[in-house]
């Protein structure tokens, strides 16, 4: 089995995660940012800067960036919807700013309330931006392995979504399943033809486990040499504008598989699953990942007698 050395973990639990359930307190999502900046994780996706409206979970942006306590070591990264939202975000301190946008139309309007082209008219200033204020700019094309609305989404519209992204100026792509649609198969040929369309773009995958092939999907993606990925701490994730996406793979569940087979993360498992059940605590519900229910394969229980 060919598989990389290392691969880095983009932690997306505090913005991902958080936007999909009732509004946490300020002071909790600060904490759980702080103590995943404890883990040995390098990137953490810590808020998006939405409009209040839009997202109410969200609406504390600014306040959570300006509480958190930034590891010089780590990439702290905000999602961003528009020019104004970039605007905020770069006012706060942000550095690495993601925009998405969906290769389905019907859920680019479900979710920025646009159309596809008109979000793809919109990147260029963003980055423009961005790249002014010293910031990077990822493109997120989102529903890229099909969408609740439209079914299956035809691998060259996705392509052309990313094709446009990089001509705008992106610094890289990022690839989400928005609702679990994605199988090994089809990363595999997606992720082959964007490499031979774009093949200096790096390119980062995001992957929800709706229907149980999120991590089948990251091996997939590991043999054909892919070392950037999303996850969200115990699970938590989904869309409000994408009916049955249910959660992201667990962060926990990515680094206890990717330990055994020798794939260094440079995350701390233990410290991960404590801050998996702060979060479980902050939400107040049960999260999916089967690694904070079961524990590592190392866990051992006396045997009966």
């Amino acid at each position: 089995m060919r598989l990389p050395e290392r691969v880095t973990i983009r932690e997306v639990g505090p913005r991902d995660g958080l936007q999909n359930e009732d509004p946490v307190p300020t002071e909790g999502k600060v904490a759980l940012i702080d103590a995943l900046s404890g883990t040995g994780l390098q990137r953490i996706e810590a808020v998006s800067f939405v409009h209040p409206r839009a997202i109410p979970a969200m609406g504390d942006a600014t306040e959570v960036w300006k509480r958190i306590s930034k590891d010089p070591d780590i990439d702290y990264s905000a999602l961003v919807p528009n020019l104004t939202g970039a605007e905020r975000a770069l006012d706060a301190g942000a550095r690495s700013l993601e925009v998405v946008v969906s290769a389905s139309d019907r859920h680019n309007r479900a979710n920025l309330n646009r159309s596809t082209e008109e979000s793809l008219a919109g990147l260029a200033p963003i980055v423009a931006l961005a790249h002014a204020r010293g910031a990077t700019c990822q493109v997120v094309v989102a529903t890229a392995w099909g969408c609740p609305y439209d079914g299956d989404i035809l691998l060259e519209q996705v392509l052309s979504v990313a094709r446009a992204a990089v001509a705008a100026g992106a610094d890289s792509l990022a690839y989400g399943d928005t609702t679990g649609m994605a199988t090994p198969t089809r990363v595999e040929r997606l992720v082959e033809a964007t490499r031979a369309t774009l093949p200096d773009t790096p390119l980062a995958l995001h992957f929800h486990n709706t229907r149980g092939t999120g991590l089948a999907n990251v091996l997939a993606a590991l043999q054909i040499g892919v070392t950037e990925f999303d996850a969200s701490v115990g699970g938590l994730g989904g869309c409000p504008y994408a009916p049955g996406a249910s959660g992201n793979i667990a962060t926990e569940e990515l680094v206890h598989m990717l330990a055994d087979m020798g794939v260094e993360t440079g995350v701390d498992l233990d410290r991960l699953l404590d801050v998996a059940a702060q979060a479980e605590r902050l939400v107040g519900r049960q999260l999916p990942s089967q690694v904070l229910r079961a524990g590592p394969r190392s866990r051992t229980v006396p045997a009966a007698r």
